[in-house]
């Protein structure tokens, strides 16, 4: 009995980091799309703070798909009078891997 809920146990494990966010490939990730150009971890440069985003998104259960529209589609007046432009030749997938990787920023 002691092996099985050992065996089960690692398997539930393997299950979640296998799902777990990437946080260094994500950051590839917006190093490859410019994303780095307008925002920072904890500084305003032309956009938010990503730890920014995450404070005012962080009590929304709806947060990682609404931040995917913003950068699939592009925003403006969220965050003052500059919008964010498009990004609409990145995946889905790519998209909510940034939306998600936004929202681990403290």
């Amino acid at each position: 009995m002691r092996s099985l809920f050992i065996i089960a146990s690692v398997l539930a494990a393997a299950s979640s980091s296998a799902h777990a966010l990437d946080a260094a490939a994500a950051l590839e990730l917006a190093k490859a799309n410019g994303c780095l150009s307008c925002h920072a971890s904890h500084e305003k440069i032309v956009g938010p703070a990503y730890a920014a985003v995450a404070a005012k998104y962080k009590d929304d259960k709806d947060a990682v798909a609404s931040l995917a529209q913003s950068i699939q589609n592009g925003s403006k007046g969220k965050w003052g009078r500059i919008p964010m432009p498009a990004h609409s030749s990145m995946s889905a997938a790519d998209v909510k891997t940034l939306a998600q990787w936004v929202m681990t920023i403290q």
